[in-house]
């Protein structure tokens, strides 16, 4: 209880803190005027991401042989999202996920799909961001990053060569990250990896549009991941306070004010809170009393060395 506080505490004094720091009432004044065309459009691309995510999860649990049917995957995936966004921390929802889950396979599987399907949403994100960092080291021109950003870029680098080696050793660790590296092969995993991080991007560019701000296209795939990392820091409500600490810090690399990165922001957490409300449907319905049982075969899972 004593870390839920901590974490509420920490996103309201953030933003209390933005506030005070920045031009509160340029914020205010943005999100009066903000478009509405835009911030349809951003609702419009969260949605879809939902739905897109719970297929992305319902393939994984094939892999773990589990057998989830989408309907139940979009259903547990919603009122996930509605949790993580509502209680401290981020990951509450995915674990009630995993938990509610349990009886397809057993618990241990079912939690295995739910962090997979995690990690792989955010190895995608990283390796778009990492592409694009790349390319602003070969072309000249762009934005001049600050020390600090591709410190940060190698630290992911030195991340991603730990996961591999560790991927290689002979215990629990290793077997579940040599499934995670398999997935990252599949063909239709990779394809929805690419179209859910496109619409994840976009519905941050439609918010930044909505409250009056361009981001050029040379930023778009380097500027928005970085501000969508930091909603990854637990110590939060739904990424409030870090999602537009970020901002408010990057947003004068392109020629914007800290105000406008703020508002931004705000408005890309209300579309995801909105776009999240559909769980109060699911959890009105009647729970389904029909048992679904686990595959016999075409899994990546190995049962005969349980993690």
């Amino acid at each position: 209880m004593m870390m839920r506080v901590l974490k509420l505490g920490a996103s309201l004094a953030m933003m209390a803190l933005l506030l005070w720091w920045a031009d509160a009432g340029v914020v205010a004044q943005r999100l009066q005027e903000a478009d509405p065309v835009w911030l349809g459009l951003a609702l419009l691309s969260l949605t879809a991401l939902t739905f897109l995510m719970a297929k992305r999860w319902q393939i994984v649990t094939v892999a773990l042989e589990m057998e989830l049917p989408y309907s139940r995957a979009l259903k547990e995936y919603y009122v996930g999202q509605l949790v993580n966004l509502v209680l401290p921390g981020g990951v509450a929802g995915d674990i009630g996920r995993a938990i509610r889950t349990r009886h397809e396979a057993d618990l241990t599987r079912a939690a295995q799909s739910v962090a997979a399907e995690r990690f792989l949403g955010q190895a995608a994100l990283f390796a778009l961001m990492g592409f694009a960092f790349a390319c602003t080291l070969l072309l000249p021109g762009g934005i001049a990053w600050p020390s600090y950003v591709w410190l940060g870029i190698a630290a992911l680098l030195v991340a991603a060569a730990a996961l591999v080696l560790l991927a290689r050793r002979q215990h629990a660790t290793g077997r579940f990250l040599r499934v995670i590296l398999a997935l990252m092969c599949n063909t239709r995993l990779i394809i929805l990896g690419v179209l859910i991080t496109a619409l994840l991007i976009f519905s941050l560019y439609a918010c930044a549009l909505a409250t009056g701000t361009h981001i050029p296209i040379s930023a778009v795939f380097t500027l928005i991941p970085l501000i969508l990392s930091a909603m990854l820091i637990p110590l939060s409500v739904g990424g409030w306070g870090w999602r537009e600490g970020a901002a408010a810090a990057l947003f004068p690399l392109i020629g914007a004010s800290p105000s406008a990165g703020i508002a931004m922001g705000i408005a890309y957490g209300a579309m995801m809170t909105i776009a999240a409300l559909p769980a109060v449907f699911f959890l009105a319905r009647p729970s389904e009393t029909k048992s679904f049982h686990t595959t016999q075969n075409g899994g990546l899972y190995d049962t005969s060395h349980p993690s």
